[in-house]
């Protein structure tokens, strides 16, 4: 039997070899994620692997999962240690190979398959590796699944049946693309930069996009695991900026980004301006509402309050709900909730049937914007942007702060302010109209001012984003309520961007 998984073992040893390295902190809301090999080695890939097949049978569901990988030098190794644990036990495996995680997801309806582990580390830096797991589609893990995880692996009680199976099945990019196309081509010749900064959607984008019609600028496609411009996350303002430099240079109508493992897209106007995701969320819920009354949408608390103010989505009759961050909580609740789509600010997207199979896709995401400017065709995309309420909004900040220290940072952060809350304290100056604490604190002040704070689900950081309807005067004053509160925990560190 695979023995228990230590965490202190060190490469360069013998014991580094021949016993499995786990660091508990991996295990996180609801993906995994390690450093590799410093947090996590090949055996203790063997250890997780058996410990999902251990997880699957203790379940009751059968014992099928579709295996795939993301582009870095390291994933292929990753995913041949995981399926070697799944095999022993007892799972079938259907190794897809290269692919996206929503074509990991797309595998399990097309083979009729269960479960899933994609090995992705997504956007995160080089070095990262991680596995995006679920046991019924279109779903991925919850907390409680990855605690049981965590506890049978940590503890070595797996199980090991044996009797696995493996099946390679090659040509699941091409059924993926096939499935994504097959629809009526745009009506309207949209010239598109894709951008993909040299991930793994790099192989697919800009196939699917002329495929449906558009005239296709590739931006960084070539598949390239140093990420040698930036990684590829359409959140983050350096490939925000060189998409916008792009579609100025080539004139574009749209730019489209897609993060590491193709399941966010980002999006840049004709005119270079950068909006957040949550924005072109709303954008795309006033199309939907407007061919599907009475909607229903989730946005995640990150997400601009135009989603419940805006006068378009009311006249259409359209219902908003807020929920925690997190893909695999918004994939969740859109589900239960039976939403018609599920809006992220990170760029995950949650197209429910008929617009989608209900998991995150870049893809489809992408699909819906040309669509949205297809159905619009005196419009461009920054007249639509134009069109909304005026807001003033920030990027999301993320201070560093280690996985062991971040949740007893909010906690303290809430307890504040609650209690601020309580004592009918002022935040920037004004009183606090409303708290909401389901994913750390979204703190909304009396004209409607609002910043969060919360901890991030998958890296050692803190997560900030504010906003304000009024000013950026405003915006900035609860930006600064905010840093100041955090600036008195050493454990705090450098934001990757302020305001």
């Amino acid at each position: 039997m695979l023995p228990k998984p230590r965490a202190d073992l060190k490469p360069n040893t013998a014991d580094f070899e021949r016993l499995p390295l786990v660091k508990p902190t991996g295990f996180r809301e609801y993906d995994a994620r390690w450093l590799f090999p410093g947090e996590i080695n090949l055996m203790g890939l063997n250890a997780i692997g058996l410990g999902l097949a251990t997880l699957i049978n203790r379940r009751g569901v059968p014992p099928r999962i579709v295996v795939g990988h993301d582009f870095r030098w390291y994933s292929a190794s990753v995913k041949q240690a995981l399926m070697t644990g799944l095999l022993a036990g007892g799972a079938e495996v259907h190794d897809i190979g290269l692919a996206l995680s929503p074509m990991a997801y797309f595998a399990q309806f097309a083979l009729d398959v269960p479960c899933v582990a994609m090995v992705t580390a997504s956007h995160n830096d080089n070095g990262w590796t991680g596995i995006k797991m679920g046991l019924a589609r279109p779903l991925t893990f919850g907390p409680d699944d990855m605690l049981e995880l965590k506890e049978i692996v940590l503890s070595g009680a797996y199980e090991a049946k044996g009797g696995g199976r493996y099946i390679h099945v090659p040509d699941i990019p091409e059924r993926y693309m096939a499935d994504l196309s097959s629809r009526p081509r745009l009506k309207r010749r949209l010239k598109v930069v894709a951008a993909c900064g040299n991930g793994t959607a790099g192989a697919f984008a800009p196939q699917v996009l002329e495929a449906i019609g558009c005239e296709v600028v590739p931006l960084d496609c070539n598949l390239d695991h140093s990420f040698p411009r930036y990684n590829p996350n359409p959140e983050d303002m350096k490939m925000l900026h060189a998409i916008s430099a792009a579609v100025l240079e080539h004139k574009a109508d749209v730019g489209l980004g897609f993060d590491g493992d193709g399941d966010r897209c980002g999006v840049v106007d004709n005119e270079g301006h950068e909006i957040f995701a949550d924005t072109v969320g709303v954008m795309l819920a006033r199309d939907i509402s407007a061919l599907h009354k009475n909607a229903t949408f989730v946005a995640d608390v990150k997400s601009t309050g135009l989603f419940m103010t805006d006068p378009v989505l009311q006249a259409n009759g359209a219902k908003a709900l807020y929920w925690k961050t997190g893909h695999s909580y918004m994939k969740r609740y859109t589900f239960e909730q039976k939403a018609l789509v599920g809006f992220e600010k990170s760029g995950h997207y949650f197209f429910q049937p008929p617009l989608g199979r209900g998991y995150d896709d870049g893809l489809v995401a992408a699909l819906a914007v040309c669509d949205m400017l297809d159905r619009a065709p005196d419009k461009s995309m920054a007249d639509l942007r134009r069109a909304l309420p005026k807001t003033y909004q920030s990027p999301t900040m993320s201070p560093h702060c280690d996985d062991e220290k971040k949740y007893g940072v909010v906690e303290k952060i809430v307890k504040q302010y609650e209690a601020e809350a309580k004592a009918g304290g002022k935040i920037a100056g004004q009183a606090i109209r409303d708290l909401v604490t389901v994913n750390g604190v979204r703190v909304t002040l009396a004209d409607g001012t609002w910043g969060l704070v919360r901890a991030s689900s998958n890296k050692p950081e803190l997560v900030v984003v504010v906003e304000s309807p009024v000013s950026e005067a405003n915006k900035i004053a609860i930006f600064r309520d905010i840093e100041a509160r955090l600036a008195k925990f050493p454990e705090v560190g450098e934001y990757n961007q302020k305001i």
